[in-house]
Parts: C-alpha cells; sequence; structure tokens
C-alpha cells in the first residue's frame, strides 16, 4: 500500500485527489489531502464579487463530504516545507507526514513587492484574486460610484493573470454604466503585455483588433508594454514618466509559488515552481510530482521589453491534476509509459467576460504552434461565463472530476 500525499484542495488539488482514488481504487492506497481551508472556491467568479453579482459564498461548497465518501483523508493545516531527501511535509500544527508519492498544488501567492504601494495595508490598490481582497474591493467600488473619479485598471510589469483584469475592467465600465456614473469616470488600462490580447500566450488570431475595438467602444484609454515606477497616494506613475490620476485602481500582480515551495528550494525555481517535465513529474525527485499553478511554466516565444508571464487558468489545473493522478497510478500499477502534454500543448478553451458580453477563446494548443485558433464575441450577454460556474461548481461538488 502507497501514501499520496496531495497539497492542496482546489482545481488541481482536488481533481487530482478525485481521480487517484478512482484510479486505485476505493480501499486501496492511501490519499492524504493537506490543505489550510476545507473549502473549494471557484476563483474565476471573484471577478463579480467587487459588483455584487456574486457573494464568496454564492461560489464556494464543502469538501469535506466528497472525500469521505471517496474515502480520501484531510487534513487541515498548513504545509510549511517538503523534504523530497526524506520524503516528508512539514505542517504548522500536526506532525510532519511522509509519503510515497506527492502531488503539489499549492497554487500561488502575489508578489505585492513589485512595486512600492502595491500591498494591499497600504489602501492604495485594489485586488480580486483573494476572496477577503475582492471583498475589499467591493466597498472601494462603492465608495467611487458615490464619489466618482478616474479608475486604473490593469496588471504590474511581471504579472501573469491579464485575462482575468481585463474582465474587471469590461465588468467596471458595464456597472458605471448601470450605476449612471460612467460620464464621470475616466477609465484607463495599462498592461506590461506588447499589445492588446497577448495575454501571456502570444496571442490569438483577431485577438489584438477586437480588444482595440472593444476599448475603443467603451471609451477606454489603453497603455500596453507598461511599467509601474511608484504608486503614490492618487497618482500613478510608469517608468517612462506618464503620470495617470485615479480615485479608485486596481492591478494584478506577478504569482509566484506558495511559501511552502519556496522554503523547499531543492524542488523549485527562484520564484518558487516546481520543475517538471510534460508528465509533470520533477526533474530529480521523481515521486514528486506537481498539477496547476504551481507548475513552472515559461512561454515559449521572446519578450523584449516589459516582462510579463504566462496565465495559469482552471482548466489546464483541471488537465493536469487528471494528469497527474493518472501518471502515479501508472507508476504504482507498473504501466509505462507515463502522459507526457506539456502546459503549452493543453488546448485553450476559454470565456472571457466582456461586461454582460463575453469571448469565446478556442485553440488546440495554448502556445504556438497550434493548428487551430479563433476569437469568437458574443455582445449580446454572457449565458457562457455563467453556465461553466455552474458546471464546474455542479461537477465538482458531487465529485464528478473525471468529466471534462
Amino acid at each position: 500500500m502507497k501514501r499520496i500525499v496531495v497539497l492542496g484542495s482546489n482545481f488541481a488539488g482536488y481533481t487530482a485527489a478525485i481521480q487517484l482514488r478512482k484510479q486505485l481504487g476505493k480501499k486501496e492506497n492511501e490519499i492524504i489531502v493537506v490543505a489550510p481551508s476545507h473549502e473549494f472556491l471557484y476563483v474565476p467568479s471573484l471577478i463579480w464579487v467587487p459588483f455584487g453579482r456574486r457573494k464568496v459564498e454564492d461560489i464556494k461548497f464543502d469538501i469535506l463530504p466528497i472525500f469521505r465518501k471517496k474515502n480520501i483523508q484531510f487534513i487541515q493545516d498548513k504545509a510549511v516545507q517538503v523534504d523530497p531527501e526524506h520524503n516528508t511535509v512539514h505542517l504548522e500544527a500536526e506532525e510532519p507526514i511522509c509519503y510515497d508519492y506527492l502531488v503539489v498544488a499549492t497554487g500561488v501567492q502575489m508578489n505585492f513587492d513589485v512595486v512600492d504601494g502595491l500591498k494591499p495595508e497600504d489602501n492604495k490598490i485594489e485586488n480580486i484574486v483573494i476572496p477577503r481582497l475582492a471583498q475589499k474591493t467591493q466597498h472601494a467600488f462603492e465608495a467611487l460610484i458615490k464619489d466618482p473619479g478616474p479608475v486604473v485598471i490593469g496588471a504590474t510589469q511581471g504579472a501573469s493573470c491579464m485575462g482575468a483584469a481585463y474582465e474587471y475592467l469590461f465588468n467596471m465600465d458595464n456597472e458605471l454604466r448601470r450605476r449612471k456614473v460612467r460620464g464621470q469616470v475616466k477609465l484607463y488600462w495599462i498592461t506590461p503585455e506588447p499589445y492588446l490580447g497577448n495575454f501571456g500566450i502570444d496571442g490569438m488570431p483577431g485577438g489584438e483588433a477586437m480588444l482595440k475595438m472593444f476599448m475603443k467602444l467603451y471609451n477606454i484609454e489603453w497603455i500596453t508594454d507598461a511599467s509601474i515606477k511608484k504608486i503614490e497616494d492618487n497618482t500613478i506613475t510608469l517608468k517612462d514618466g506618464t503620470e495617470l490620476p485615479y480615485k479608485m485602481a486596481m492591478l494584478m500582480p506577478p504569482f509566484e509559488g506558495a511559501q511552502v515551495m519556496k522554503n523547499s528550494p531543492a524542488l523549485v525555481d527562484d520564484k518558487g515552481f516546481v520543475e517538471t517535465d510534460g508528465t509533470y513529474q520533477h526533474h530529480t525527485f521523481k515521486n514528486v510530482f506537481a498539477a496547476g499553478l504551481a507548475v513552472q511554466v515559461r512561454p515559449n516565444f521572446e519578450i523584449k521589453n516589459t516582462p510579463f508571464g504566462v496565465p495559469k487558468t482552471g482548466y489546464p489545473s483541471d488537465v493536469t491534476g487528471k494528469i497527474v493522478a493518472k501518471n502515479i497510478a501508472r507508476l504504482i500499477k507498473g504501466n509505462q509509459p507515463l502522459i507526457d502534454k506539456e502546459w503549452g500543448k493543453i488546448p485553450a478553451l476559454c470565456v472571457m467576460d466582456a461586461g454582460r458580453k463575453e469571448v469565446y477563446l478556442v485553440a488546440n494548443h495554448l502556445f504556438k504552434p497550434r493548428q487551430f485558433a479563433i476569437m469568437l464575441p458574443n455582445i449580446l450577454n454572457d449565458f457562457g461565463k455563467v453556465l461553466l460556474e455552474k458546471y464546474f461548481i455542479w461537477k465538482n461538488k458531487r465529485g464528478y472530476a473525471q468529466l471534462p
């Protein structure tokens, strides 16, 4: 009997644990999930929390009933370090736990130190990636409605989650119009991308033209290849000297590996991401796998000016969680070879909210070269984004992780 420890319980970790049990049988082998929370959060819908379209309670659920039903143990604790030489995970409150196989699905933490004034405690810049910060952003938005002024939205140098920032931008425009104050708000978009719609994947056919159309349609000023020099109480200054006044601002910072992985240097790169091959198996420690946002992913195209990163979203996290589960099961059962599917070869399947409108991004690969890639706008509503949310929460709430 083998013990598989999974660090993390959201998209990648939850999927990996459920699929491991499916692959290995209900009573064979021991599966233990370690995470600070036993709630699954549908992170993509956090973009709607600041505008009251969703509450955090609407997009999360308790995973314990599913784990109990599937004979998956759960330890609610924070992992602080992995010792791969001794196959041990050190926890904050509990005794260290040993493993035969380890799945790192710890997600990311945000690097608020990239620019002074970006930290939440500075009370200058809002953020939407963490529930409590999304709720704080809602309060800032309501204050803006009462006292309108310029708004700056975008991403800092080194950021990789431009898609969510675009969605927030267009939802901001839509909600300001709905609340009848859009005419009193000058809206700016700043991004480290070399052109609109790069998204950290070297763009999609027609993407730049479509994003420019949206910006002009919504009367949004934009600056690409933007690098922030400093953030003051009412002004954001770019490194080229451009000064942007703001009453409210939301900027996506760069992502780094979770602290537990940064405390485990033998497994990660300088940013704390786990170094794996296309099987998501660690280069050196072959009983360690990574899935989701914890995986080191490098762009396959040249970034010439302002640095930015590769996006890591829910769908690839779900896919890599399944691959890792199948590969560990193959090792335990002696079935070789392992499944090999690099991050960039995972299909691009995304629905980008454009403020009660949406854009479908579909490609056979996230990275080029691609044999098929298309962006299709739906300017009438955003039922696809809503449907995707309902589907993912429905399937995961019932433990149907094997579904696409």
